[in-house]
């Protein structure tokens, strides 16, 4: 499956911002930050994570259906999907 380019924008903001994020909970545990400082850092960054994935799978989910983009690829079934869709919950 290929990104719409439209979507794919919008996730590469949401990971750029989970790397930031993520580099930030590292600089907390190694200058030994409060646990939930830490904590709460780390669920933002697991939070904006799913969102991108999501937001990926909301996109996709048609093209997936259907055989990608240029109905080249073999589409998926319901069970296939439901089970993408899964991995992120």
């Amino acid at each position: 499956m290929k990104v719409d380019e439209e979507v794919s924008g919008a996730v590469l903001n949401r990971l750029r911002r989970a790397q930031g994020q993520l580099a930030g909970v590292i600089g907390m545990i190694e200058d030994g930050r409060d646990c939930k400082d830490v904590i709460t850092q780390l669920a933002a960054v697991s939070r904006a994570l799913d969102r991108a994935g999501f937001k990926i799978i909301a996109s996709g989910m048609r093209q997936c259906r259907d055989g990608g983009a240029d109905g080249q690829e073999a589409p998926l079934t319901e069970e296939e999907l439901e089970k993408l869709f899964l991995s992120l919950a």
